[in-house]
């Protein structure tokens, strides 16, 4: 899990929005641009939300993904977006190997990389309103950062200790960058939720969490899972691997491993 933290000092005019959904809470934090325009484009963004879980979620047996699953629908059918999100899920298990997966026991299931990408273009979104500066969508504790909060001041980001409720294991910083994505995978909220792809079953590793920083919170959410499932050793090794991502790995012995360039978005 993440919180965001901005300084409030010198900053712009702040709207800011939390909305239940996707059995999750989002949260909005949007600096400069017209309050009106903000307010309204936040609305839009929300609605957004809600319509991806209409057409994503696998626990509503309407959903078009739900009736894809059963044969009722052919991707054509669907909302563009249902195949623009299979093919980012195609791309992702490509580039891990098959560590992520949106298929289990013969079962779609795109939940791991709808979460990550519906934040992300909801940010993008309010990104795009005039005069706006700064903008941070917090879904569940994965996190998409643009812009920054105010005059030379970061957008940072608090990563929950799974091992220390209410601790820290670490504040990162989006200082000196336009765009950055925090999300992270692990056991502390949800218990053992993370699937092994090779498997069907829960993943059993040595870790507790991994999160994972990168522009993009599409593909950090991706990684994040994806390094969970095989473990301390080969998920950092397959991070270190990846350009533009950093990432911080929590083992269930309370040891601590970063990828080498993690300690420069530290602060």
């Amino acid at each position: 899990m993440a919180d965001t933290v901005a300084d409030s000092a010198q900053a712009p005019a702040a709207v800011r929005h939390a909305e239940e959904t996707m059995g999750t809470v989002f949260s909005f934090d949007v600096r400069g641009g017209e309050p009106g325009a903000v307010r309204a484009a936040v609305d839009e963004a929300v609605a957004g939300l809600h319509r991806v879980d209409e057409v994503f979620s696998t626990y509503r047996e309407d959903s078009q993904v739900s009736r894809l699953q059963r044969g009722r629908l052919t991707v054509g059918e669907c909302d563009p977006e249902v195949a623009e999100v299979l093919e980012l899920a195609a791309e992702a298990e490509r580039l891990s190997d098959g560590w992520f997966s949106t298929s289990y026991g013969g079962r779609l299931d795109p939940t791991g990389i709808v979460k990550g990408w519906s934040v992300e273009r909801a940010a993008r979104q309010l990104a795009a309103v005039p005069g706006v500066s700064g903008v941070s969508v917090n879904g569940g504790g994965d996190v998409q950062l643009l812009g920054v909060p105010g005059a030379q001041r970061p957008w940072r980001v608090g990563i929950s200790d799974p091992l220390r409720p209410g601790g820290l294991a670490a504040v990162i910083s989006a200082a000196g960058v336009d765009e950055l994505a925090v999300a992270t995978s692990g056991t502390a909220e949800r218990g053992a939720h993370i699937i092994d792809p090779r498997t069907g079953r829960s993943a059993v590793t040595d870790l507790v969490a991994v999160t994972v920083v990168g522009p993009r919170l599409t593909w950090a959410d991706c990684w994040a899972t994806a390094a969970f499932a095989m473990g301390s050793r080969e998920g950092l090794a397959w991070l270190e691997s990846l350009p533009g991502v950093e990432a911080l790995l929590i083992t269930a012995g309370d040891e601590v491993r970063c990828t080498g360039g993690l300690a420069a978005r530290l602060g």
